[in-house]
């Protein structure tokens, strides 16, 4: 797998992503933009955009902060995810300039299929490709793991482009069930093409094994599998008009 680093501007930063693509596959390939949890492009981020992109996907990862920025843990990440959390507009500017350079370098190389682009985000980064389906992007799929699932700036009726499905934890007590019924309800006022799966007992990042806080967040192996290749089905039945 070519990992690349790429500058490139995102609302008020000066920001620097990861473009991930398998370099011995030949031809076009669909686009997936990846955000990350709240640490940032961080080297777990990039070796799971790679597994995901393998041969079939043009993967990028969306640095939200700026810099290419790592958090060093929870305190610092609430800080930098908080801030944008606040601000929606530059949340949505900044994820809306990751989508562009992905879409931009992969046309660069040859090697990207602008007719189908989706966007899968955890935790933090489920919230910013939200954020990024009620800009009503030109995306097919957008996917939420386990995200943030509240906004300042709800979607109203037809702004929405995208399918859009959420996986999430029933005893997530980060993003509780009361998000979960404000979203259900944003959705269907939105006439959204919409899906949610509730994982049960499951709590927050449970996907990503590097993201264990006790009583918070807690990675189950089963679970994420599952939702991996869930991941996968929708985006692939969303591309295929099958949704």
């Amino acid at each position: 797998m070519i990992v690349e680093r790429i500058n490139y501007q995102a609302g008020s930063v000066a920001a620097n992503g990861a473009l991930i693509f398998d370099g011995q596959t030949k031809g076009p390939r669909p686009l997936l933009l990846i955000s990350p949890n709240w640490l940032g492009v961080s080297e777990a981020a990039i070796r799971r955009a790679a597994v995901m992109a393998g041969s079939k996907y043009v993967a990028f990862i969306a640095d939200m902060y700026g810099d290419g920025k790592v958090s060093n843990g929870p305190p610092e990440a609430a800080t930098l995810a908080n801030g944008l959390r606040a601000d929606a507009p530059e949340r949505r500017r900044r994820i809306t300039a990751a989508l562009d350079a992905l879409r931009g370098e992969s046309s660069r190389r040859g090697i990207g299929d602008l007719n189908k682009q989706a966007a899968v985000g955890f935790c933090f980064g489920g919230g910013n490709v939200l954020e990024l389906a009620r800009t009503g992007a030109d995306v097919k799929a957008v996917v939420c793991l386990h995200g943030d699932l509240m906004t300042s700036l709800p979607a109203k009726k037809g702004d929405i482009k995208a399918a859009v499905c959420v996986m999430h934890g029933a005893a997530d007590p980060a993003v509780p069930k009361k998000d979960r019924d404000t979203f259900e309800a944003e959705m269907e006022a939105s006439g959204t093409k919409w899906q949610m799966t509730v994982f049960g007992h499951m709590l927050h990042s449970f996907t990503e094994p590097e993201s264990n806080v006790p009583g918070i967040a807690q990675f189950d192996p089963g679970a994420a599998r599952q939702c991996y290749t869930m991941v996968d089905e929708f985006v692939t039945a969303a591309f295929d008009g099958k949704l």
